[in-house]
This record gives C-alpha cells, sequence and structure tokens, in this order.
C-alpha cells in the first residue's frame, strides 16, 4: 500500500486527482470505478479543471459507480445519478452511453444485481477504483457485517450510515433505508484501488482499517489483502498512522 499524507483537503484532492489523471493519460479508455459523497467532490472539480485547460480527455473513458440508492429517480437531487451528472459527468466531455450506475427504480432487486454485476465484467472490470471510507469502516455500501460480500447486492444501511447521509435530505426520514452496492468481491477484483480519507473524524477508522486486523466488521481492512492500493488523505485524516 502507498500512502501519501498531505495538508488539506485542496491537496489531497489534487493529489488524488492527479492519479486518476495519470490513469487516463495512459489507458485513454480506462474503465473507472467512481464513487460519490462529500470526500470526492475536490477530487472531480480538479479533473474538471485539467479537462477544461485541454489535459484531460474522457472521450474513451468508461465508468461504473460503486453504488445507488433504492427507490430514488435518477432525477431525485440526491440520487447518486444526479450527483456524478452534477459533478462530472455534465462537465466533461464523457460519452452518455459509457457511464454506468445501478438503477435504484429497478422493479426486481436481485435481477438488478445481477445485471450490474454482468456489466462490469463485460468491460472486464475497473482498472481504477476510487474509494472513500465510512465512519463505521464501509466502502461503497458495504456495512460491517459476519462476511465479506462477494458481489453487486442490496444492502440494509445500519443507523450510522443514516446518521451520516442525514445531512443531504431534509430529515433523516427521508434517507433511503436500502441501496445497492458493488460487493466486497466486485471492488477487490479492480486492478489498481485509490481510497481518499479526509478529517479527524476519519482518522480512529484508517487506522483500524489500515493498521488492524483484516475483518468484516470493518470491511475496508480487507483491502490490506489488495496489491495495487493508494491511499490519499489530509493530515487530519492520517493522523494516528
Amino acid at each position: 500500500m502507498k500512502i501519501y499524507k498531505m495538508k488539506d483537503y485542496e491537496q489531497m484532492s489534487r493529489k488524488a486527482a492527479g492519479i486518476i489523471l495519470a490513469q487516463v493519460i495512459s489507458r485513454p479508455d480506462s474503465v473507472l470505478g467512481l464513487a460519490t459523497g462529500s470526500t470526492p467532490i475536490g477530487l472531480y472539480d480538479q479533473l474538471v479543471k485539467w479537462y477544461e485547460s485541454g489535459d484531460l480527455d474522457f472521450k474513451e473513458v468508461k465508468t461504473v459507480n460503486l453504488d445507488e440508492y433504492r427507490g430514488l429517480t435518477r432525477e431525485n437531487d440526491q440520487s447518486y445519478y444526479y450527483f456524478m451528472h452534477q459533478h462530472l459527468f455534465h462537465r466533461v466531455n464523457i460519452c452518455p452511453e459509457n457511464v454506468h450506475l445501478p438503477d435504484g427504480m429497478a422493479e426486481d432487486g436481485e435481477a438488478e444485481c445481477r445485471r450490474y454485476e454482468a456489466l462490469i465484467d463485460s468491460l472486464g472490470g475497473a482498472d481504477l477504483q476510487l474509494l472513500g471510507i465510512g465512519h463505521n469502516g464501509h466502502i461503497g455500501f458495504n456495512e460491517p457485517d459476519r462476511y465479506f460480500a462477494k458481489e453487486t447486492h442490496c444492502v440494509k444501511l445500519q443507523e450510522s450510515t443514516i446518521e451520516a447521509n442525514k445531512r443531504f435530505f431534509a430529515s433523516a426520514e427521508e434517507v433511503p433505508r436500502y441501496a445497492y452496492t458493488m460487493g466486497i468481491g466486485t471492488i477487490m477484483k479492480a486492478r489498481k484501488i485509490l481510497i481518499v480519507a479526509n478529517g479527524a473524524g476519519k482518522a480512529e477508522i484508517v487506522k483500524k482499517a489500515f493498521f488492524g486486523p483484516v475483518t468484516p466488521e470493518v470491511p475496508a481492512s480487507i483491502l490490506q489483502m489488495h496489491p495495487d492500493v493508494t491511499l490519499v488523505g489530509d493530515e487530519e485524516a492520517l493522523a494516528l498512522i
């Protein structure tokens, strides 16, 4: 594992974006696994700046997103489809047909999980998978559990995750209780993994995930077993390592 401790959120975002820039320059038709949440917003803003300056071209890039809330339409401003288009897809020259997310409105949840897993396989898997880390160690929506989920599945969100995400909604009651997410096995198939973390609130879980035992009770800990992981964090998030 490579670890970069950056001074602040801005430097963290630029460093992580630079890793994605290098991936796309070296392979213009890269498959990027993308994440949502507040942490990668600065990273996406930096990618857009490089696109606008002519340093980055998304024309051949394909993307697969980690997750999506179940029960939210794509037009809902809290859906991850909406988030990705607002922060990246509508701002660069990526082809709409190359953008992939789980369908939060699919009637048959099990069929949607199979469809999305097969789609990822058909693209050859992610060349680079971007991840954040939850306060309880979740990656994607893979919550602490008794085992590592292998493939794309529908998960019931834990109260700690609902509490963390309620700031994006009018109230905690409006936060969806279920979400589709890539499984741990799906994530681990990515050829490279880039994980970003910022803020003092992530310091304890970063230490636990990357310097503690590998256990499904801390889903991110499985990344210790991946051959090519890069952690980029600010000083606060990496203060305990």
